[in-house]
């Protein structure tokens, strides 16, 4: 794995922007496409083309960025949809078309000769006016194997540079995601890209999965935007390759939540709390034990360190909390609590957090100090001065 390049391909403005009730503005798809190409995203999917009007302005403006990344177009394998990609002056193109039968017949209410003979019509245009392909297999996760391999072979012979594998309804798992992505790479000779959907939340897990069978491109969303549950998590999907399989991409990983914070504005979604890699309780710690832990080495209970992603370690105090937790965090109010009043004020700490069904603020403790000791934060200063 550590000797691989993986490749990144980021479709926050088309997948993600297919969100449910999502529209960015033009303004918007060209600050993320540039924050995008900061991170060092390899290919951004900049939007459809053949959708015209604001569509393609903001394509043609990401297009005229100078962006380092390679701008894709996405189009169905229709003429005049590449021809629309080639007018925004892109210089890669997605070719789109179902290859399962459910799709197939229910959708298209076509034959798969048909969609063999579309997609190669389509990719060979695509080929013939210089554009990089390629060859998506939309609900590729429900196909016949054998088929979809009749696919990847015509499409690599009419000039695709790459097959996506589309789990269209999140219904891959990663056993399954393993062994049908390494008998497409044994039987043809092509780039794979996974484009995973978190259905039943293992998007990331399916694309690693895929990646680790030998696809070198993977798709991705900041935050995981995406019709239905959303896409693989671009933030999940690079620190898990960083961590967990030794791959750095050398990506600007402290750029992570300054982008998701914008994409989240621009897309009226919520950041949440609980969100992986980006979300502020990542490194937010209320347990004793886990503060206790964090305080003496952070390894002990964080897989890496907030500053790689742009965030900062907190220390909470609610219910859960220990002496511990207490005498750090009066630190920051400039008292040192011995570890006798540390425990003496800790169950009203703790009653405090329950009635409230919360943490507490930092406004909120002081009070506890105070009503506890009966003078005012700045009398104890002055008084462990004079003492």
């Amino acid at each position: 794995m550590e000797k691989r390049k993986i490749h990144i391909v980021d479709t926050t403005l088309r997948d993600g922007e297919q969100t449910a009730g999502v529209v960015f503005a033009n303004r918007e798809k060209v600050r993320i496409a540039k924050f995008l190409d900061e991170l060092g995203v390899d290919q951004i999917e900049a939007g459809i083309p053949v959708m015209v009007g604001d569509e393609q302005k903001a394509i043609k403006a990401i297009c005229d960025a100078g962006l380092k990344a390679s701008i894709m177009g996405w189009n169905r394998p229709i003429i005049k949809d590449i021809e629309a990609s080639l007018e925004c002056g892109v210089d890669a193109v997605a070719i789109s078309i179902s290859t399962s039968d459910i799709h197939i017949k229910h959708k298209l209410g076509k034959s798969r000769e048909w969609v063999i003979e579309n997609m190669v019509r389509a990719v060979e245009f695509a080929k013939k006016n210089g554009l990089y392909v390629s060859a998506n297999a939309e609900d590729a996760s429900r196909s016949d194997l054998d088929f979809l391999i009749q696919y990847a072979q015509a499409a690599k012979e009419a000039g695709a540079d790459r097959l996506r594998y589309c789990d269209t309804v999140g219904i891959l798992e990663p056993f399954t995601t393993y062994e049908n992505i390494t008998k497409i790479r044994a039987a043809v000779d092509i780039e794979i890209e996974m484009h995973t959907h978190d259905d039943f939340g293992i998007a990331t897990a399916n694309a690693l999965a895929g990646i680790k069978a030998g696809a070198n491109y993977v798709g991705v969303t900041v935050l995981g935007l995406g019709e239905r549950a959303g896409n693989s998590p671009l933030e999940e999907v690079i620190m898990a390759l960083k961590h967990i399989y030794g791959l750095d991409l050398e990506f600007k990983t402290d750029l992570f939540v300054e982008i998701a914070e914008y994409v989240s504005r621009a897309s009226g979604r919520e950041l949440p709390a609980w969100k992986a890699i980006v979300g502020s309780n990542m490194f937010a710690h209320e347990s004793g034990i886990h503060v206790d832990g964090t305080l003496k080495n952070p390894k002990t209970y964080e897989a890496f360190q907030p500053e790689e992603v742009g965030l900062e370690r907190q220390i909470v105090i609610g219910k859960h909390s220990g002496s511990a937790s207490l005498r750090y965090k009066f630190t920051e109010y400039g008292i040192k609590l011995s570890r006798h009043q540390a425990e003496e004020l800790l169950p009203k700490v703790r009653s405090a957090a329950v009635s409230l069904k919360r943490t507490l603020f930092d406004k909120e403790l002081m009070y506890i100090y105070e009503d506890y000791y009966g003078y005012p934060h700045s009398q104890h200063i002055h008084q462990g001065k004079r003492d």
